[in-house]
């Protein structure tokens, strides 16, 4: 590897990074699927810049996806490396300190959207790439490039691409980096992602919205109907009242249990950096850990309906609309979820309600198994780096597309260089830009080293 490589090229790459992050390519809102292709086409542009000799822009339905594959070097292993270039929507706008697509450094962090989630791991990968490329533009490695654009809105076109073309999986190893270290200076490997269903609860209770003076106290309200069903579904210990859903549930074996316990923890520090708020809630009769690790959870992300512009205007609402989603662990799936979620919501809706649960989007848990020896040579990559081994955690949360990145048999390594507070979804969001420095250098020297391991 070019050892030189991030400390002579730190400037441009910097200036390449903020390009990048500049592009407003989030995919779930769709005044910005332009954006979204420019992004794919900055990808596009930036793997024919390297040499890579296939360079595909894949269509389907919803935003492309960005396949690139290295020159052939005969007698290597081959590497499968995933990512997405879409990005999460930014609002509250006013909560960020500097404009979400101006990326801004203070303080040795750059703020902006994308900045960890995912645009700023991608960028680490294909620098990774760069900086290890022989005279001749050969890297060590066979090394074929899948960037997806709705990572962040359901990842349909991948999994079609995947479900129609799954010799594309086909590899000696996967990499998704995608995720971050346990601790700051401990880097991370992850065992197992929660899955995902994304729904919204539609309720109507009158036909159209009624004068609150003339009609309150009699007229059935669709706000108030719709939150009563939502206490209904998780109480205020943090259980949630959805059929089976703990009951289908597979525990984390003692030995993972035994292994979060020796991790390094400080609950102030968690509550007061990460979570930001004045307790921590859920069940707790479990570990912090296994809340966030091992067990489903029930959110609300948003509640529509009635008035909420500035001033008055007092109506009694005829409908309303309530975002959740619950994330599940091995043992729970998606479709059974989805049925159980509709069931409860039946159950609890008065008979004045009209009620309707209607999908976004899900995906499955997944399990990984990290004994495969590529786990170890990734263990030596961030030794040599940043002088630890990877320690095995799970995520808490959801990369709908994994499952289908292993259907061929590779083991997909799940790693990344994000930090505990870098603010995923959040006002800003941020990557340590050492971080990023490191990251090239580690996935540089796991390439090399995995086509050391490779020959003959």
């Amino acid at each position: 590897m070019d050892h030189d490589f991030v400390e002579r090229e730190q400037d441009r790459l910097l200036r390449e990074l903020t390009g990048f992050l500049a592009i407003p390519s989030i995919s779930a809102l769709p005044d910005h699927a332009t954006d979204c292709r420019r992004a794919a086409d900055w990808l596009v542009a930036e793997f024919r810049r390297l040499g890579f000799p296939v360079v595909e822009l894949l269509e389907g339905r919803g935003h492309p996806v960005v396949w690139a594959e290295s020159p052939r070097v005969e007698g290597r292993p081959t590497l499968l490396v995933y990512g997405h270039y879409d990005v999460q929507p930014v609002d509250p706008l006013d909560e960020w300190v500097s404009p979400p697509f101006q990326a801004t450094v203070r303080d040795g962090r750059l703020y902006a959207r994308g900045a960890v989630d995912d645009k700023g791991q991608v960028f680490t990968l294909l620098k990774a790439y760069e900086a290890v490329r022989d005279a001749d533009g050969l890297p060590p490695v066979n090394i074929r490039f899948i960037i997806e654009g709705e990572e962040e809105s359901g990842g349909h076109a991948i999994d079609e691409l995947l479900t129609r073309e799954p010799e594309r999986t086909t590899a000696d190893a996967v990499v998704v980096a995608d995720m971050g270290y346990y601790a700051p200076g401990l880097p991370a490997v992850y065992t197992a992602l929660r899955g995902i269903c994304y729904a919204e609860i539609h309720c109507r209770t009158l036909q159209r919205d009624l004068h609150s003076g003339s009609y309150g106290g009699v007229a059935p309200n669709a706000i108030e109907t719709l939150v009563r069903i939502l206490a209904g579904l998780k109480d205020e210990s943090g259980e949630i009242h959805v059929p089976r859903v703990y009951k289908s549930v597979v525990p984390p074996t003692r030995e993972e249990l035994k292994t979060w316990k020796k991790l390094p923890f400080d609950k102030q520090e968690f509550l007061e950096h990460e979570v930001t708020g004045k307790a921590l809630t859920g069940r707790k009769d479990f570990s912090i850990l296994e809340r966030i690790w091992a067990l489903p959870t029930l959110e609300i992300h948003g509640i529509r309906g009635g008035f909420t512009g500035e001033g008055a205007k007092t109506v009694i609402p005829a409908a309303a609309v309530a975002k959740v989603s619950l994330r599940l662990v091995p043992g729970n799936t998606y479709e059974a979820t989805l049925a159980a979620l509709g069931k409860a919501v039946r159950r609890l809706a008065p008979r004045w309600a009209d009620v309707e649960v209607r999908p976004v989007h899900g995906s499955d848990p997944v399990q990984v198994d990290v004994s495969h020896p590529a786990f170890g040579v990734l263990d030596e990559a961030f030794e040599e780096v940043v002088g630890k081994r990877t320690v095995s955690v799970r995520a808490g949360g959801s990369i709908p597309v994994v499952a289908k990145l292993g259907q061929g048999g590779a083991p997909v390594l799940l790693t990344g260089i994000g930090l505990p507070d870098d603010g995923l979804h959040s006002p800003n969001e941020k990557v340590d830009l050492q971080q990023v420095w490191d990251g090239i250098r580690v996935f540089g020297r796991f390439f090399e080293k995995m086509g050391e391991n490779g020959r003959g």
